[in-house]
């Protein structure tokens, strides 16, 4: 049987009036939400003035994913409807969310030695918030903080840990005196790109700070450092035969060929970070729990008994860290994450009790549903 071109794009132009239809169907019930929330009697909780539902969220890619019967690929699909929720959430509430900026750009944390990659922090935003929502460009890890606490924006994204350099200290840092909460987390591979208007026979120049595939591939090749990857790609852009080592986004920014994708040496390096609000969500079937207290060092034993106390409740522990409590020299603020228990449950309570008995100070930064991939258990 042939397929007549004509009468298949009649079809698609069928189902796209009904996909319209239905989105729109969908948006006045998320719209309906909103309203019945505003009208409830609980409308002053602080659950209720959140359109950011990360529970609710992992629920829906749940099902999408189940649901699926194909071609379209799980992602994909999941994708799609992350554009659809954030369209409903940008509907209901108008949402500033903080991030590490600017685009593109790769940078150095003043206070610490490990690199974070700032484009990074905007995929991580926009894979947790899509693109309807409003972004604002914070220029330090403390600005996000205080973008949040000063409610200048309800959500802000910071990166937490990498897999290969460890926890982000200035993230640890703004935990200790903020106020501000962990309502959910994200995980985001990282990968660099090689681009160029150049073929790569052609390049004779390579900016960048990443040398080990230069080295490899592109032997004999000079090697300029640049401060940050956006700038690397700028010069890229208007030098012949220059290339730039980058991400994805710079590409598109300075329209670039990418001409080798996944040139990290290191080929599961993942970077986690948090949603941090006013406000923690409400319980899931998975949830993750941080906490952070201080012990008088003065007791042999006292972090000993404190970390027994998870054991004792069977509650696991996925980090541990610790960090100068600036108070006085040599005392430390210790941060515990246990999987398996939400922060307001009768668990977490009795947990938070008993360390009282050997730490100091105990305080709940946050607690999530577990967002971790399955290829990273």
């Amino acid at each position: 049987m042939s397929l007549n071109l004509d009468t298949l794009r009649l079809q698609i132009d069928s189902l796209d009036h009904k996909l319209i239809a239905l989105l729109n169907e969908r948006a006045q019930v998320s719209l309906d939400i909103g309203a019945a929330k505003r009208e409830s009697k609980d409308s002053q909780d602080e659950e209720n003035t959140h359109v950011y539902i990360p529970g609710r969220e992992k629920q829906v890619f749940e099902k999408v994913t189940r649901l699926n019967p194909g071609p379209l690929a799980a992602d994909s699909l999941c994708a799609i409807y992350r554009e659809i929720m954030s369209a409903s959430i940008a509907l209901q509430k108008d949402v500033m969310v903080a991030y590490l900026g600017p685009v593109g750009s790769f940078s150095h944390d003043l206070n610490t030695h490990y690199a974070i990659t700032r484009q990074y922090v905007l995929q991580a935003s926009m894979k947790r918030f899509g693109d309807s929502v409003q972004y604002a460009s914070q220029g330090t890890i403390a600005d996000v903080f205080d973008a949040v606490e000063r409610g200048r924006c309800q959500y802000g994204v910071v990166p937490f840990e990498n897999s290969i350099a460890g926890s982000v200290v200035p993230t640890l840092d703004k935990f200790i005196k903020s106020k501000v909460k962990i309502r959910a987390e994200t995980y985001l591979p990282v990968h660099h790109y090689l681009l160029s208007n150049s073929t790569t026979e052609a390049v004779r120049r390579a900016l960048a700070q990443c040398q080990n595939f230069l080295n490899s591939q592109l032997k004999g090749i000079e090697l300029i450092p640049c401060a940050s990857t956006s700038e690397a790609a700028q010069l890229a852009s208007k030098e012949k035969y220059a290339a730039a080592v980058c991400n994805r986004v710079c590409a598109e920014i300075y329209g670039l060929d990418i001409l080798h994708a996944d040139i990290e040496d290191q080929q599961d390096n993942t970077t986690r970070f948090f949603i941090i609000s006013d406000a923690w969500d409400a319980p899931t079937v998975s949830d993750k729990t941080l906490l952070m207290f201080t012990v008088d060092h003065r007791l042999p034993g006292a972090l000993c008994d404190g970390l027994k106390v998870f054991k004792d409740h069977s509650l696991n522990l996925t980090k541990i860290d610790s960090r100068p409590s600036m108070l006085r020299p040599w005392h430390y603020v210790f941060f515990v994450e246990c999987a398996g228990v939400h922060g307001d449950s009768e668990v977490m309570s009795n947990v938070v009790a008993e360390l009282g008995q050997f730490c100091l100070d105990v305080k709940i930064v946050g607690t999530y549903p577990d967002q971790r991939p399955q290829d990273l258990n």
